[in-house]
């Protein structure tokens, strides 16, 4: 008798399709059970429970006695208890309500279908449209929000750079492809629209664009009208409204800056801003604060710089694709010796400095170029930009030395030739440096304009 076939064995996991590739991945990393807690006490934005057993940084599920699930994320420890922080809110959660650990950390799908998007925190869509479905042209992939920061071997000298489509930064405060810069002003100085002019014109191949604790009011508004139809076409949007816990508030700046590395790494040059970088260092104030932390300058705690350091170092020019960044820092009463506005610009490669008096002397973009810097400008530049770039600054800063002498009406022609120079080229000078938002400026036009104005001051 001749014996039955034998049943062929299923394939192993790593022969499966792409598609399914991801999905055995998430099943070998899973658990197969989950430490669960209960709730004791909840304090403003903070859930203490007894367990479950967990780690800093893992997320968690709150089950309150409706059903509802609250996502939340572990922040430290009182004790033996845990301190854990909803996503969205604490409303209906209360005395003795589960507690499971969910054993993976925050992450996010990305992909190209992101492009044209605008999404919250979490990755969901928010622009009324369907939510990216991964396909075979669209794959999604899922990267933790706390990516690893690249090991300094892995990085390129930055040597090329990129074009913001601004005369006033691509002329004076050139950029280069990987460069990480700090855009410093007060409220109301004009840096959404400066931003905006950035991603419709910069040369870079894909923008992501985070908006952190952002006015619900304005986010349509920048879409519309600062960053328009052409610039949100190749460009990645993620919002967090300022009435958000300061837990989403700050995985929006940590999920464009993921979205950014995902193209990156796909050699795309990227272009990376985040507005801002102050309400994500008091979101992380909020979340240290909460979690039992001690303040130190201005009420900061110390998590707060570390976690500056890792978002900021995240981005810059690699062996594969470049982020080149762009990060807003709101200069309270337009103070630049603020402790947080300190330690961000010693961690940046260069910063731009917005002035209230130019914005009130209808100078826009209201640039203060002599209180701003590029410190890559002389690795990305020819020595003729350098040397034409440098005659200007030299003018302005004359024209700023003896400005009351000037408005005052106490200076004399004549007294000082390299002054009457200055004032002769003032209204060129100030021609050249302003721009309406609507212009586009290519990068090449802008050298040969500024070699013009330089031979002709």
């Amino acid at each position: 008798m001749t014996p039955p076939p034998a049943t062929p064995a299923l394939p192993p996991p790593q022969s499966a399709p792409s598609l399914l590739s991801r999905y055995f991945a998430r099943l070998e990393r899973g658990q197969p059970w989950r430490w669960r807690g209960r709730v004791v006490e909840s304090v403003g934005q903070t859930i203490e429970s007894e367990g479950p057993l967990s780690t800093v940084g893992e997320c968690c599920e709150i089950v309150d006695q409706s059903g509802r699930a609250h996502l939340a994320e572990v922040i430290g420890f009182r004790g033996a208890n845990v301190l854990s922080m909803p996503v969205e809110t604490t409303d209906g959660i209360r005395y003795g309500d589960r507690v499971s650990a969910l054993g993976a950390r925050a992450s996010l799908d990305v992909g190209p279908a992101l492009i044209g998007r605008v999404l919250n925190a979490l990755g969901e869509p928010i622009d009324s449209e369907p939510a990216p479905r991964p396909g075979r042209t669209h794959a999604a992939h899922s990267l933790p929000l706390e990516g690893a920061v690249r090991s300094p071997l892995d990085r390129v000298p930055i040597r090329v750079p990129l074009g913001t489509g601004i005369r006033a930064l691509d002329a004076l405060l050139t950029v280069g492809r990987g460069q990480r810069v700090g855009i410093f002003g007060g409220s109301g100085v004009g840096k959404s629209t400066l931003i905006g002019m950035m991603t419709r014109n910069t040369e870079a191949d894909i923008t992501v664009v985070g908006l952190v604790g952002e006015r619900g009011r304005e986010v349509g508004e920048f879409l519309s009208d600062s960053l328009g139809a052409e610039g949100r076409a190749r460009s990645v949007v993620l919002v967090s409204t300022s009435d958000e816990s300061p837990l989403k508030r700050m995985r929006a700046a940590l999920a464009a800056t993921t979205v950014a590395e995902f193209f990156a790494a796909q050699g795309r040059q990227v272009l990376l801003v985040l507005d801002s970088l102050t309400r994500f260092a008091m979101a992380a104030r909020e979340i240290g604060l909460a979690a039992g932390e001690p303040p130190t300058a201005k009420g900061y705690t110390p998590s707060v710089f570390t976690r500056l350091a890792r978002l900021i170092e995240r981005a810059g020019e690699f062996r594969t694709g470049s982020i080149t960044a762009f990060y807003t820092v709101l200069m309270e009463g337009d103070d630049q010796q603020d402790p947080l506005v300190d330690a961000v610009r010693s961690l940046l490669d260069g910063h731009v400095v917005l002035a209230r008096s130019l914005a009130a002397e209808g100078w826009y973009p209201p640039i203060e170029v002599l209180d701003s810097i590029s410190r890559l400008m002389p690795l990305v530049t020819e020595p003729a930009h350098r040397e034409q770039a440098a005659l200007l600054r030299k003018l302005m800063a004359v024209y700023a030395r003896s400005e009351d002498l000037v408005r005052i009406g106490a200076y004399k022609p004549g007294a000082d030739p390299d002054l009457d120079r200055a004032l002769r080229a003032r209204p060129a000078l100030r021609a050249f440096l302003t721009q309406d938002a609507s212009d586009r400026v290519a990068f090449p036009d802008c050298l040969a304009r500024l070699a013009a104005l330089a031979a002709e001051v």
